[in-house]
């Protein structure tokens, strides 16, 4: 059997071509994310890397498991107003209502909000700007009132909206972040979510860099200590609550790579602000993301049994990315692995082999791999002369 391996492939990893009898039973990995080694964190907890490009996980330190998000999970708040913004449905220009419950439970509480009056009209750009700037939980509450008519119908919008997006541990109960034991989400949904919305709605996106909102003839300050104090740093959100401690998603752009961080859990500003800068630093310094394939890339062979032609051209569809440490990606290994030979007729398109990659200090990665093109079965009499060789011990 023979294994016909790109250049590029060749030159970035160790490759190895394996007939592995398991392959087909073993379970392809749910997401094209490789999580190498990362630096223990001194005090931030569940902590996610992702690359901005390629969505994959570069570090993860128990950053699947759901935890409260605190105003973190406003991200989603935004995602929904910028997607009736998209549809037309509503305007910057839009005006909403401030209603008793938005403003007792906003403006009159002791968590973050823009100071609005009761029953005044406020513009939809407004509202965004300070949800965003300045994590107001009074316009969180009035945009969700004004879209969906009431807080529980936005939030189950927002949860549905969740489920599409594949943010399989999010479970949302209100807009604002506010502490819940039943709102929760992971900090790897949580960088999931952000890369959404930075990829989708870029002029949106831009209001989180944004470092003071007046309104009112009040001035308030964004709270992102990322902003001014790491080139290229852009957003995202804080959080903080009793339960979920100080938090933050940041995003930043460097040498046109984009970085971002998830994580909670420390203690006080001061912390936060330290995790956050040594997190980024290290996002950029400590990870590389390796391209082992591009998108409908051939990367190799396989043996076809019964067939018009002898091999089959197996192309990766969604490319291979890999996320490792600099020194994690000395060691790494590629192999094809599949049950072979494979009997033909065979689709093109059919997933039959899987790219297996691994190494010390990296947890083995299988990507599915695709038939390049149809292969139609052997004509009767190639059907019996093999079933011939075969049969007196001729065939392989």
């Amino acid at each position: 059997m023979r294994a016909l391996i790109l250049t590029a492939l060749m030159a970035l990893v160790s490759l190895q071509w394996a007939d592995t009898a398991d392959a087909q039973r073993r379970r392809p990995q749910p997401r094209p994310a490789a999580a190498a080694a990362q630096p223990t964190p001194a005090g931030a907890q569940h902590v996610t890397v992702l690359d901005g490009r390629t969505g994959i996980l570069l570090a993860c330190d128990d950053c699947e498991t759901p935890v409260p998000p605190a105003s973190m999970s406003k991200l989603m708040t935004i995602l929904i107003v910028a997607e009736r913004l998209q549809s037309g449905a509503i305007t910057q220009d839009t005006t909403y209502a401030v209603s008793e419950n938005a403003w007792r439970n906003g403006a009159m509480s002791d968590g973050s909000h823009m100071f609005l009056e009761l029953n005044s009209r406020v513009r939809v750009g407004d509202l965004i700007r300070g949800a965003i700037i300045v994590s107001a939980n009074d316009a969180c509450i009035v945009l969700a009132e004004g879209i969906s008519g009431s807080e529980e119908a936005f939030v189950a919008e927002m949860n549905r909206r969740a489920g599409e997006l594949g943010l399989r541990s999010a479970r949302f109960r209100n807009v604002t972040g506010l502490p819940d034991p039943e709102h929760v989400i992971s900090t790897a949904d949580l960088a999931r979510l952000a890369r959404h919305l930075i990829t989708t709605y870029p002029d949106i996106y831009r209001l989180y860099s944004e470092r003071t909102f007046t309104f009112n003839n009040r001035t308030q300050e964004n709270r992102n200590p990322l902003l001014g104090a790491f080139t290229g740093a852009d957003g995202v959100k804080t959080g903080h609550t009793a339960d979920s401690g100080y938090g933050l998603v940041g995003s930043a752009v460097l040498n046109d790579q984009r970085r971002i961080i998830v994580f909670n859990g420390t203690r006080t500003m001061a912390e936060r602000r330290s995790e956050a800068l040594r997190l980024m630093r290290a996002a950029f310094h400590d990870y590389e993301v390796i391209a082992l394939a591009e998108p409908n890339a051939v990367v190799g062979e396989a043996e076809v049994y019964l067939g018009g032609r002898n091999t089959v051209p197996l192309v990766a569809p969604g490319g291979v990315y890999v996320g490792a440490t600099h020194a994690a990606r000395a060691g790494l290994t590629a192999h094809i692995a599949y049950q072979g030979p494979i009997r033909a007729p065979i689709a093109q398109g059919q997933e039959v082999a899987k790219l297996v990659v691994e190494g010390p200090g990296f947890p083995r990665r299988e990507y599915p791999l695709v038939a390049g093109r149809r292969i139609g079965g052997a004509n009767w009499f190639a059907q019996a002369w093999t079933g011939m060789m075969r049969t007196f011990g001729g065939g392989s």
